[in-house]
């Protein structure tokens, strides 16, 4: 009786815990694996039957089943050298903008790890306010900051820095600058997660040793931060990747990314099988990173265990 009641509670605590796990991979494969599904099937449709996304695809005439699946589209990106460029200047942006946000947040994030309990509330508001704003309004202003008549020319001219204005915006620069300032939360914040965590005693134990503050930062803190660091990293560079608001808003005719891609197969070409083909690719693309961090995140943990 005792091990049948003990069995009893063991299948009831499996069930439980595999619902409780169930229930968001559940809700991740209904809002991704099926709306990319939908994606790929019209990427490999024909432009006529587009926009139905769960027809024509597979035919059944005089019992034979008939699987129509056009992959001209991603024979066309492969052979067409503009979106191999797109991709790469995406690509150049995203890494940039990181690496960026690295080396201003960093710093950031680590005073506000070492900062005292009181006042590390008032730190984290403070690198959480801009999202208070709404998002398009605040690269919005960065428009008129880097105008030709915009607040930073002013103040150079007025200090007598420069005697004309400086052609800022719609350029690569104002482009980074854009996305720096927007996604800099997204470092910051991995960053302090981690760093506010980390045994002081270790920085302790290496300064009795002899070693400098800037020799235990590179051998000791940085490699402790090194989950926070690639976090970080994976939470900038993915989107940026993929970024339409702040490249079409700032940047120019230089600064060609798959974002702008993707509106003008859309919206401006209607070729819906195309700018599909687009997607499932760069989704592909964000996803081999993720992976890498995921298999990262894994060995972390087991090593840790």
């Amino acid at each position: 009786m005792k091990k049948f009641l003990i069995h009893m509670l063991t299948l009831r605590w499996l069930s439980g815990r595999h619902i409780v796990i169930g229930i968001p991979y559940g809700w991740l494969l209904l809002v991704f694996l099926v709306p990319f599904l939908i994606v790929f099937r019209i990427s490999v449709a024909d432009v006529q039957s587009a926009a139905d996304p769960f027809g024509s695809l597979l035919s059944y005439v005089d019992g034979v089943a008939t699987l129509k699946i056009k992959l001209a589209n991603y024979l066309f990106i492969a052979q067409d050298s503009l979106y191999a460029l797109t991709y790469l200047s995406s690509l150049k942006y995203a890494v940039v903008t990181t690496l960026l946000c690295l080396l201003i947040g960093y710093p950031f994030a680590y005073f506000m790890a070492r900062a005292r309990p009181t006042i590390r509330t008032t730190l984290l508001m403070l690198v959480m306010l801009p999202f208070w704003t709404s998002f398009l309004l605040r690269i919005y202003a960065w428009k008129g900051i880097l105008a030709s008549n915009g607040l930073l020319n002013n103040l150079l001219l007025w200090l007598g820095v420069i005697e004309t204005p400086l052609a800022l915006l719609h350029t690569p620069f104002s482009l980074v600058i854009g996305m720096v300032y927007a996604y800099l939360p997204f470092m910051i914040l991995p960053l302090y997660a981690n760093l506010v965590k980390m045994d002081v005693r270790f920085l302790e134990a290496a300064a009795d040793l002899g070693s400098t503050p800037w020799k235990t930062f590179w051998l000791v803190t940085v490699p402790l931060s090194k989950s926070g660091i690639i976090a970080g990293s994976m939470l900038v560079l993915i989107p940026c990747v993929g970024e339409f608001v702040i490249p079409e808003l700032l940047g120019g005719p230089e600064t060609l990314m798959i974002g702008r891609v993707l509106w003008d197969e859309f919206f401006s070409n209607n070729d819906w099988p195309m700018a599909s083909a687009v997607t499932v690719i760069m989704i592909l693309l964000i996803l081999l990173p993720m992976a890498i961090f995921n298999k990262y995140q894994n060995k972390q943990q087991g090593g840790g265990a």
